[in-house]
């Protein structure tokens, strides 16, 4: 097997991406596995693909996409001024799973959050991924905040 590689998304391959989100009990519950794919979709691409604090990456192996990620980049007042990188929608493609590829993406998605001036890297996930949170932990983060979400549609 070829070197995993972290590379900016295109356009083309949300189809890809979305199936991936869309890959387990949780994700199965939320995103659209339609075909075609709601514009939507397509909207929320172009404007992040607009904003460089804003990307979102897919994982390449062996010319796949095995894997997929977004990160953001968050100018805040707070720890006197630190940037800090929001990490989110992290997912391995279900026949790429159990083989260490979601390790390597948060080690280059990590030093990307460095390479960008970020003194933190946060990310949220559902208190039903215990197999995550597990995951998490052993790369180093700490359950230091409760998180809360106000749904507003």
């Amino acid at each position: 097997m070829s070197a995993l590689t972290l590379r900016l998304a295109r356009r083309e391959e949300i189809p890809t991406i979305v199936a991936m989100l869309a890959d387990d009990g949780i994700g199965k519950s939320r995103e659209a596995a339609s075909d075609p794919l709601p514009q939507s979709y397509y909207d929320a691409f172009d404007e992040m693909a607009k904003d460089p604090n804003n990307r979102l990456l897919v994982a390449q192996q062996d010319g796949k996409i095995v894997g997929t990620l977004q990160i953001t980049f968050i100018r805040g007042l707070s720890r006197q001024g630190a940037r800090r990188a929001q990490i989110e929608a992290v997912r391995v493609a279900s026949a790429h799973r159990g083989k260490g590829l979601g390790r390597e993406i948060f080690v280059a998605a990590i030093e990307l959050a460095r390479v960008e001036g970020c003194s933190l890297v946060q990310l949220t996930t559902d208190k039903k991924r215990a197999d995550a949170h597990r995951f998490y932990e052993n790369l180093g983060f700490v359950a230091s905040h409760e998180g809360m979400k106000l749904a507003l549609d």
